[in-house]
């Protein structure tokens, strides 16, 4: 992919520090996601939107055979750079979900945790990622629902976002089982979902407000479409710590924590044409 042709998508998501946004708050689910699709040595598997290797690191701690694939060079970077901290080696290469460079049954185990989700065309995203898992293998995702912490923070800064691309679809519809369903068809032999909770934390709501203007691309990416509206910004300031205020579950006086509920999704491909 010519670095001269930089998408939407990452010319978002190379803004702010997304590995530290990772590592602080969402570096748990790697392991999840990883024992819950059984990855293990000898397989091979890729991550899509891998982002720094939340799950693509934690799958080459097995022994498995990994590929991190992302839109963003820059989350690439720096996984290469973790994944050299923890002494794992895998394989990172720069693909849209949309279009994987990979061939036809490539992979054991295929898994994207909150990542994939983000890309625009649901139904191109669900088909590239049935088609490189071979028959027989799991596909792993980790959603976010419809309702919930994420779809209160997303409601706080997307209206100071510009207008999404003709047909994008919302994020959140990966957080419904029928949308899923809808997606996958009958080429999955199952379909498991489990409801599950991680808490993201901050020394204070304010510090919780700082850190995604801070590192967290899309974010980051509407400050600095505002940096010429003072008005606007004030009051996207005063909207999102007035969300980050409320939503604040920690204790009086401790941290405050913010606990976002996501679907844990598990599909077993089907074992050939027939089902």
């Amino acid at each position: 992919m010519a670095t001269d042709d930089v998408s939407p998508a990452r010319a978002v998501w190379r803004l702010g520090d997304y590995h530290r946004f990772a590592l602080e708050q969402m570096w748990e689910i790697g392991p999840i996601v990883v024992e819950a699709t059984g990855i293990a040595r000898g397989q091979r598997v890729l991550d899509v939107a891998a982002g720094s290797g939340n799950i693509a690191i934690r799958a080459a701690e097995t022994g498995a055979e990994v590929v991190a694939s992302d839109i963003t060079p820059e989350n690439l970077d720096a996984g290469r750079r973790e994944a050299e901290a923890r002494g794992v080696d895998l394989e990172w290469v720069e693909a849209d979900a949309q279009a994987l460079p990979f061939g036809d049954n490539e992979f054991d185990v295929v898994t994207s945790s909150f990542g994939a989700i983000f890309a625009p065309d649901h139904q191109r995203v669900a088909d590239e990622l049935l088609r490189v898992c071979r028959p027989g293998g799991t596909v792993g995702l980790t959603t976010f629902p419809p309702v919930g912490m994420a779809a209160d923070i997303f409601g706080v800064v997307t209206p100071y976002m510009p207008a999404p691309q003709p047909g994008a679809q919302s994020p959140l519809l990966w957080g419904t089982k029928r949308h899923v369903s809808e997606l996958f068809g009958d080429r999955v032999a199952s379909l498991d979902i489990t409801e599950r909770v991680y808490t993201e934390t901050a020394p204070s709501p304010q510090a919780y407000v700082d850190l995604y203007k801070e590192t967290f691309g899309p974010v980051v990416g509407v400050y600095e479409s505002l940096r010429d509206e003072p008005a606007r910004t004030a009051t996207l300031d005063r909207e999102f710590l007035d969300f980050a205020q409320n939503a604040n579950r920690g204790a009086p006086g401790g941290m405050a924590e913010y606990p976002y509920e996501y679907l844990l999704i598990v599909a077993r491909t089907q074992r050939d044409a027939s089902g």
